[in-house]
């Protein structure tokens, strides 16, 4: 009989920016969904990319949580092997397990290099085949001839994956109709977010993935790139997005709401009790500390779809 995996939630902020209002509402979400079942969380620094990523956000954004009362049992920047930019050998590993599967391609398209090595946002990749995937004679020899370098995509296979999500039930994607053919490493050698968030995830034992509902369609490739690699995959929950009075969603592109502001105003407890209002766990604002909503904690109470935050702020 298979013995169930200790439960392990995960932080894993990227380092561009200062953590706004919409960042802290995950997080105390994920912090509260692995402790609500006794388990543990870790810290990763998902540092992927070079150009976007600041070591004295990195320490703020650690900061900002343990601020806020959101602890962790292991992680950056304590222990060794938790920033992503310390971890390519790994990476490399997997992506040559890929290739000696056939599963990967190289792709001169300069769209698919955007913000490859960061978590994606809507609107930003296209589902279906590269025509990169399909070149063969003069044209192949005509990309490998140029002085551009390529990418490399994993090209998925025509499966439906589902996921169970705690929070937002069932959800189905097909991998090569819907999902796409995606980005594993940049032209510039840098690994890319799907590739590397997933490896991280089966090598630490992450069981608990809870993140914004903006990643839900990564999901299902995340899922089968695990399996594929041989690790089991987490069970995911998307959080609901926050939004201002103006429809805007939170973004740390421009410091919506940032938590070098929102420290200035309230004190961890009173943020907390209006970040679990809007997360549908309070009746009315109320300063509360995050442990005390532990038994309060419950995914049917959480809204789904974006909330606007103007009932609390």
């Amino acid at each position: 009989m298979e013995m169930s995996r200790a439960i392990r939630g995960r932080f894993a902020p990227s380092p561009s920016g200062r953590l706004h209002l919409g960042n802290m509402a995950s997080s105390l979400l994920a912090w509260l969904d692995a402790r609500s079942l006794g388990g543990e969380i870790i810290f990763r620094l998902e540092d992927l990319d070079p150009e976007r990523s600041y070591m004295d956000c990195a320490r703020l954004m650690a900061e900002d949580l343990r601020w806020l009362g959101l602890d962790w049992d292991s992680g950056w920047p304590e222990d060794d092997g938790f920033a992503q930019g310390g971890r390519t050998a790994l990476y490399r590993g997997a992506f040559e397990e890929l290739g000696r599967r056939g599963l990967l391609y190289r792709c001169w398209c300069s769209r698919a290099e955007r913000l490859a090595a960061s978590a994606p946002h809507p609107g930003e990749e296209q589902p279906g085949s590269c025509k990169c995937r399909r070149l063969s004679g003069a044209e192949l020899a005509a990309r490998e001839a140029g002085k551009r370098p390529p990418a490399y995509k994993c090209a998925v296979p025509d499966e439906t994956v589902t996921i169970i999500d705690g929070h937002l039930g069932e959800y189905v994607q097909n991998l090569a109709r819907e999902g796409g053919d995606f980005i594993v490493r940049r032209s510039d050698g840098v690994f890319a977010y799907q590739l590397a968030a997933s490896v991280d995830d089966m090598l630490m034992g992450v069981t608990r993935v809870v993140r914004a509902e903006d990643l839900l369609s990564s999901a299902p490739r995340q899922r089968w790139l695990i399996e594929t690699l041989g690790g089991a995959a987490p069970e995911y929950a998307h959080a609901p997005l926050l939004a201002a009075a103006d429809g805007r969603k939170l973004s740390k592109r421009d410091g919506s709401l940032h938590m070098g502001e929102l420290r200035k105003i309230y004190t961890p407890e009173q943020l907390t009790g209006r970040l679990a209002f809007l997360c549908g766990l309070l009746d009315r604002p109320e300063a509360i500390p995050p442990r005390e909503l532990i038994p309060l904690f419950d995914w049917g109470r959480v809204p789904r779809g974006v909330i606007d935050i103007g009932a609390a702020f």
